[in-house]
């Protein structure tokens, strides 16, 4: 039975600054101040080895006039092809620049790795220390969930009733 795996995340330890605000109500209109920024992704694979992978962000605050992020460019913080499919979050311009979603398929396609291989070989040698997670799952199943900062909030769940929640460095 292969696992259907949704996944989502968020880093944790990178510097956002907060916007400049004027005449704004000193309540948070979020239940104990909860912040809207973050990324969202997500991972599946269907009974058939079908991938599919979608990421979402609220983008860093301040952030540069024209400034594009990775996510809505392909191949670096989304990619999804018969081999795997992969969700980027972290420093936009370090994960661009790596190109980590589609180095994860092209270390599975060209040198063989498994999911678990490429994938931690991408975000320890390829993105810069500090800057980039991601949470990817194989045509087969494979689920892995690295990343090089502090923490990242993931979780993965499969019909089988596996789950995964984690936010710091397994142990």
């Amino acid at each position: 039975m292969i696992p259907t795996c949704l996944t989502s995340l968020d880093l944790l330890g990178i510097d956002y600054t907060q916007p400049i605000q004027n005449n704004v109500p000193k309540e948070s209109s979020f239940p104990g101040g909860d912040s809207q920024i973050g990324t969202v992704g997500c991972v599946a694979v269907d009974g058939h080895g079908n991938l599919a992978a979608a990421t979402s962000t609220g983008g860093l605050v301040n952030k540069m006039v024209g400034r594009i992020g990775d996510t809505p460019i392909i191949g670096a913080g989304t990619y999804a092809n018969s081999l795997c499919a992969v969700s980027a979050t972290g420093k936009g311009e370090a994960i661009i620049r790596s190109t980590v979603a589609r180095d994860v398929a092209s270390l599975m396609e060209y040198k063989g790795l498994s999911l678990k291989d490429a994938a931690t070989y991408v975000i320890e040698e390829c993105a810069p220390r500090g800057t980039a997670g991601l949470i990817a799952v194989s045509a087969t199943g494979e689920v892995t969930m690295p990343f090089n900062t502090t923490g990242m909030f993931r979780a993965c769940a499969t019909e089988d009733g596996y789950s995964e929640i984690g936010i710091w460095p397994s142990v």
